[in-house]
């Protein structure tokens, strides 16, 4: 009787044929959830709350359009945006399903947190952006050359702005989930870590600086110190991590080890 292979032993073809259908019910996910993502935009006026760390700036709570079509396409992006965000977890669900048969069991146990983990990660760096960060880069920019230039935002370079400054912070809050999935497929240590202390905090320096050129001394301090906080969290996840594995592997080695058994009894043999 032939076996009937595992979803990780699955032929090639079986697993494009599973893709197709990932694939499939992520763009059916992104699609409701853009509808779900135009109603939340229309019945609780989101807009007035994408603008508002430019109204002081601007004194004036509406953004330019250049032709017939700009209000149809900023509010298709609006929507496209909030429905990725909303689709998101769907979506990498379904990637997650798709690779889980091909990882161990262990592996499991520290990316599924890790996941839960990023979204939470993500979502404070995302409101760190909106609450600080937006607010005085705006007005350091509004700011430049206020004698010869004024400011007037078009409608798709703000919402273009404020995304690109929001999925940076947000992305950036992620190094402790990167690091702890890095560690537990064994690419990163936390030697590796530790020895590279100085050149991440110059990377998070310059990183701070390009993304908030508001105050530069307060600003980017303000982003420093909750990034080089991640950068230890990081270092300590990836030592815990390390620490499992070693035990982990300690256990398996205990288990191949066999006891000797009993000794042989002798048989005396009748002469």
């Amino acid at each position: 009787m032939s076996k009937v292979p595992s979803r990780g032993e699955m032929p090639f073809l079986d697993h494009l044929e599973e893709l197709r259908w990932r694939i499939f019910k992520s763009i059916a996910a992104l699609i409701v959830a853009s509808g779900i993502s135009y109603w939340l935009i229309v019945r609780f006026e989101l807009i007035s709350l994408l603008i508002e760390p430019a109204i002081d700036i601007l004194e004036t709570d509406k953004l330019l359009i250049l032709g017939p079509t700009g209000s149809f396409f900023f509010i298709l992006r609006f929507t496209l945006l909030g429905g990725l965000i909303l689709g998101f977890p769907v979506i990498l669900w379904q990637i997650w399903a798709f690779l889980s048969p091909a990882l161990e069991k262990r592996e499991r146990n520290i990316i599924v947190p890790a996941l839960y983990g990023g979204v939470g990660f993500f979502a404070a760096g995302v409101w760190g952006a909106y609450e600080y960060a937006l607010p005085v880069t705006l007005r350091f920019l509004a700011g430049i050359q206020v004698e010869y230039l004024e400011a007037a935002y078009t409608a798709g370079e703000y919402l273009s702005f404020v995304t690109r400054l929001l999925l940076g912070f947000g992305l950036l809050f992620e190094l402790p989930i990167v690091v702890l999935i890095l560690s537990a497929f064994g690419i990163v240590t936390p030697n590796f870590l530790r020895t590279k202390r100085r050149h991440a905090i110059v990377v998070i320096t310059i990183l701070a600086s390009l993304l908030s050129p508001g105050d530069l001394i307060m600003v980017t301090v303000l982003m420093m110190v909750p990034l080089v906080f991640l950068y230890e969290f990081s270092i300590l996840l990836s030592v815990l991590v390390w620490r499992d594995k070693g035990r982990a592997q300690e256990e398996e080695e205990e288990h191949t080890i066999q006891p000797p058994g009993p000794a042989p009894e002798s048989v005396e043999m009748d002469r």
